[in-house]
C-alpha cells in the first residue's frame, strides 16, 4: 500500500536546503507570476530571496484568501484532557522526564470545561492530550469523545497517532478532524529530540495522515514545529510536499496547515533555527499561493500584534483565550501547561479587533442536523 513514506524517501534534505537557498530574485518573480505554483515555485517562495517580495506576496495571498473564504474567520479553542505522556521529547512541557503535576480529566471535569468554553461563545473545539496509550488511549477517547461531541458542533483532535481502525471508530463517534504534526521531517533531528516512547517511530508518525484519510476523516491538519531542525525552510518545503501528496492521493479529505514556532515550556530546548515574524508571514503566504483552498490556522503561540496584522492577510482559523493545561478553563492551573501562550486576550477581545478590520468572526459553522448525528448513530 502506497504511503507518503515512499515519496518522502525520494526527497534529499540537504539538496532541498541548498536549492531553496540558491533561488534568485528572478525565480521569485516567476513564482509570483505563476497561475498554479508547484514544488519548484514553492522553493522560490520559501527562499531568503522572497523576503524582499513580501508585499506583493502578501497582496496576492490576501486576494486568494478573500476569494476562497470571504471575510470569515473561524474561532476554535483547544480542550486539554490530559498532560500524561509516555514520551520523552526535549521540546514539550508534557515530556515524561519533566517534573510537573500530572492530570487527566474525568467526566465531571470534562463537562465543566465544556461549559466554560461554551460560555466564551466558542462552538468548535480541538481535543489535546499527551501521548499515553494505556491511560489516555482509545478506551479513554471511546468513552469521552461522544460526551464532548454533544456539547459542540465541531470536534477535532490532536493526540497520539492511532490506527486506521481506531480513527474510523472515532469518526463514527463524532470526530470531524485530526491534527498531526511531524515536528520535523529530518530523521537525525527527529531522533535527537525524541528520546523515549512510541513517538520515536518516525515512519509511524509520518504515515498517520494516510491512515486518517483511509479512515474517512474529513479534515487533516499538517505541519512542522518551526525551530526544531536547523533549517526551517527545508521543513516547510517537506510540509508542502506532504500536502501536495495528500491532496492528490486522498482528495476526499480537506486539509489545514499550522506553522507553530517553539514556545517556552518546562524543560524546553532553545530553537535551532529562528524564524522571525516577517518570515512566518512569508511562509503562510507562500502556502496560500500553493493551495488557495486549504485552511491556514494561527494559534495563541504568536503575539497579539502579529496575529492582528497577519489574520486579515492570509489566516482563516484562529484560537483565542486558549488554556494549554487540563482543566484550564474551569480552574486555571499554570503549573500543568504544555507551553506558554503569547496572546492572552479573550475571544471577545480578538473578535472586536477582527471586526474593526472588516472581518466576520464565525463562532459556529456546522449543525448536528446537517448529517453528523446520523453518522455518529451509524458508527456507534
Amino acid at each position: 500500500m502506497t504511503t507518503f513514506t515512499q515519496h518522502w524517501q525520494q526527497l534529499q534534505w540537504d539538496d532541498v536546503g541548498m536549492r531553496i537557498h540558491s533561488q534568485t530574485a528572478a525565480d521569485v518573480e516567476r513564482a509570483l507570476a505563476a497561475d498554479n505554483p508547484g514544488p519548484e515555485e514553492m522553493m522560490a517562495l520559501l527562499s531568503p530571496a522572497a523576503l524582499a517580495y513580501l508585499e506583493p506576496l502578501a497582496q496576492r495571498a490576501q486576494r486568494l484568501t478573500r476569494r476562497r473564504f470571504g471575510n470569515t474567520i473561524n474561532f476554535y479553542l483547544p480542550l486539554y484532557l490530559s498532560n500524561l505522556c509516555a514520551n520523552d521529547c526535549t521540546y514539550c512541557g508534557f515530556s515524561m522526564s519533566n517534573r510537573i503535576r500530572r492530570k487527566t480529566l474525568n467526566e465531571q471535569e470534562i463537562l465543566s470545561e465544556c461549559r466554560a468554553i461554551r460560555a466564551k461563545g466558542i462552538d468548535n473545539v480541538l481535543l489535546v492530550t499527551g501521548e499515553h496509550k494505556s491511560k489516555v488511549g482509545i478506551d479513554y477517547f471511546r468513552r469521552y469523545v461522544p460526551l464532548v461531541r454533544q456539547a459542540f458542533s465541531s470536534l477535532m483532535m490532536e493526540v497520539q497517532p492511532l490506527s486506521q481502525a481506531e480513527y474510523a471508530e472515532l469518526k463514527g463517534l463524532g470526530l470531524d478532524g485530526v491534527l498531526v504534526y511531524q515536528e520535523t521531517y529530518h530523521p537525525p533531528t527527529y531522533r535527537r529530540h525524541h528520546l523515549r516512547g512510541q513517538k520515536q517511530d518516525f515512519v509511524w508518525r509520518l504515515e498517520t495522515p494516510d491512515r486518517l484519510a483511509r479512515a474517512g476523516i474529513d479534515k487533516i491538519g499538517l505541519g512542522a514545529l518551526i525551530g526544531l531542525s536547523d533549517n526551517w525552510r527545508a521543513d516547510c518545503y517537506m510540509v508542502a510536499q506532504h500536502l501536495l501528496y495528500m491532496r492528490h492521493t486522498h482528495w476526499q479529505s480537506r486539509y489545514s496547515l499550522s506553522f507553530p514556532r517553539l514556545r517556552p515550556c518546562a524543560g524546553g530546548v532553545t530553537p535551532t533555527s529562528l524564524m522571525d515574524e516577517a518570515q512566518l508571514l512569508q511562509v503562510m503566504c507562500a502556502f496560500r499561493l500553493l493551495a488557495p483552498e486549504v485552511e491556514i490556522s494561527l494559534s495563541t503561540r504568536e503575539s497579539a500584534h502579529f496575529r492582528d496584522h497577519a489574520v486579515p492577510i492570509v489566516v482563516n482559523s484562529v484560537s483565542a483565550g486558549s488554556k494549554t493545561q487540563p482543566g484550564g478553563y474551569a480552574s486555571d492551573r499554570p503549573e500543568l501547561e504544555q507551553f506558554l501562550p503569547h496572546d492572552n486576550r479573550s475571544p471577545q477581545e480578538v473578535a472586536q479587533v477582527l471586526t474593526r478590520a472588516g472581518l466576520q468572526p464565525v463562532w459556529k459553522d456546522w449543525d448536528p442536523y446537517l448529517g453528523r448525528v446520523s453518522v455518529a448513530a451509524d458508527g456507534a
